[in-house]
């Protein structure tokens, strides 16, 4: 049951959570309120745009109330310019304070998570975190362990065992921490072989975290160097909680150590090209 209830007095029959029901089980006839056939419950997606369109605050469904969700009005939102600066002065942070950052502000960033666009609305991700600098300082040993143990009883040698016995002897030799950064966190997003499109949803969700944590005053880093290392010796990615049937990507974040006073310039960096049917 997925709990679609209509507050009749609130209701205005103005049908516009009918027009907006994506999988388009909504009816409405005559002066009735708007309805969900039993038959049709199982197609519902959990989108809530429902309760989200509704004008008067009339619907509700999952047992979520209107009232407990946020009002939305033009001031919500940051303008254009905010957003466009935003986009540019994003920047890959590679020095991290060596803080913890605050558990409710990342229990904050990782929950508001739970809005960003999956495909078909599965939400099936699985978020493997590190929350804590002297968990991350544990991880980061096992890591270039396991590395050195693979580069060791490697039999060939290819480019990534190549790259993986540089990696590690910098860090043996000289403490340089190639993959991590010496960030204190690391965030692993990763999506099942059931998810409609797990890699896009993946990218999507990261996306997501980077801009929200960088209008907190976090940095963060895509981490092509974590995977590159998880997909040549898998014991690292089972170490990082994450299933061996996922798509995933690793992202670094923290407290940043640099500060950036201006924006690069890059517009128009992009090909852009008109479509004219």
């Amino acid at each position: 049951m997925i709990q679609f209830v209509v507050d009749e007095a609130k209701c205005t029959r103005c049908g516009q959570c009918v027009r907006d029901c994506v999988a388009k089980i909504i009816r409405q006839t005559g002066a009735n309120v708007p309805h969900i056939r039993p038959e049709a419950e199982a197609n519902c997606i959990h989108c809530q745009h429902c309760l989200a369109v509704c004008p008067e605050a009339a619907v509700s469904i999952f047992g979520l109330v209107p009232s407990d969700s946020e009002p939305l009005n033009a001031a919500s939102f940051p303008s254009l310019g905010n957003m466009l600066s935003l986009v540019r002065g994003r920047r890959s942070v590679r020095q991290y304070r060596e803080e913890n950052v605050s558990p409710e502000l990342l229990r904050r960033l990782l929950e508001t998570l739970g809005n960003v666009p999956t495909g078909v609305n599965r939400m099936a991700l699985t978020f493997s975190v590190i929350d804590d600098r002297e968990t991350m300082r544990r991880f980061r040993d096992k890591a270039y362990r396991l590395i050195a143990e693979a580069v060791e009883a490697a039999t060939t040698s290819d480019h990534n065992m190549s790259f993986l016995q540089e990696t590690s002897n910098a860090w043996r030799e000289r403490g340089e921490d190639t993959i991590f950064r010496g960030a204190p966190h690391l965030l692993a997003v990763s999506a099942g072989p059931d998810s409609a499109c797990p890699q896009e949803d993946v990218a999507l969700t990261l996306a997501y975290f980077e801009l929200t944590a960088q209008c907190a005053g976090l940095g963060t880093v895509w981490c092509g160097l974590a995977k590159w290392a998880m997909e040549a010796v898998p014991a690292l990615k089972e170490a990082a909680g994450i299933p061996p049937d996922h798509s995933y990507y690793v992202m670094l974040f923290g407290l940043p150590a640099v500060q950036y006073p201006r924006t690069v310039q890059r517009d128009g960096a992009s090909h852009v090209r008109r479509i004219q049917a």
